[in-house]
């Protein structure tokens, strides 16, 4: 009889940072780094959540992941490949700091319209934008203008959007950002629910309760790179990620 062997299984790296680096011409030509060499992996189904000061390149690394920007240096990739091809794209859904919807239209004209992106048929597209409006408990105000929503409207109404076209990526640029506790445990849920179902997630926070509750792994980024990476399973007690944030931050990047 044969034995058998357990044979490990190696998760994907789905998001990459190799050695990025970013450096953006300032007024009078001075020149302001943002990135100084930023290297780090998001595997395949895990919550990664990074966290820093103001000013660490946190919202610059997304930028670049999501291709708006280009790196200076080094290289990124999502599944494989460079943001720069559209395809990879497809499988990424991101919700930005500040949400620029069209105020002037509602969230159901939102989600038509990112139907039609998708390639859904009506039937479909009508299906699924009455789940994320559901989801996002915003059911009984898909009809009214974006510019009647307040500010924790607006931020739920972007992720419904960034959610629309079925991800297996989700990119999200500090998501609790002018939502109250109700919004925030809302929010917590869908992500968690969300990588439940075996998609990646990777996310910036300033509110560290809430990164240190739902994480795989938490990077901490100070002056344009990443200090280093810790495990969710690894903080036990009480604001302890609070306090390895802090001693990080004023000891700098070694």
């Amino acid at each position: 009889m044969q034995g058998f062997f357990y044979v490990p299984m190696i998760k994907i790296k789905h998001l990459v940072f190799d050695n990025v680096k970013k450096t953006y011409t300032a007024d009078l030509g001075k020149k302001k780094t943002a990135l100084t060499g930023l290297t780090l992996s998001v595997l395949e189904g895990e919550v990664f959540g990074i966290v820093g000061p103001n000013g660490a390149g946190k919202s610059t690394a997304l930028k670049i992941l999501t291709g708006f920007i280009r790196p200076s240096q080094g290289k990124v990739t999502i599944c494989g490949h460079s943001p720069q091809i559209s395809s990879s794209l497809k499988k990424v859904g991101y919700l930005p700091e500040n949400p620029c919807l069209y105020e002037h239209l509602t969230l159901q004209d939102h989600l038509s319209f990112a139907g039609q992106l998708a390639g859904y048929s009506k039937e479909k597209t009508r299906e699924r934008s009455n789940n994320l409006l559901e989801l996002v408990q915003l059911d009984k105000s898909g009809n009214q203008s974006i510019r009647r929503f307040s500010k924790g409207m607006t931020q739920r109404a972007a992720l419904a959007y960034a959610l629309f076209h079925e991800p297996e990526i989700l990119i999200l640029d500090e998501p609790m950002s002018g939502l109250d506790p109700v919004g925030r445990k809302l929010v917590i849920d869908i992500i968690n629910n969300y990588n439940q179902q075996g998609n990646t997630v990777l996310f910036c926070s300033h509110i560290l309760t809430d990164v240190e509750r739902i994480c795989d792994r938490i990077g901490i980024m100070h002056q344009g790179q990443l200090a280093c990476v810790l495990k969710g399973e690894e903080l036990g007690g009480a604001n302890e990620l609070e306090s390895i944030f802090l001693k990080t931050v004023s000891m700098g990047v070694q």
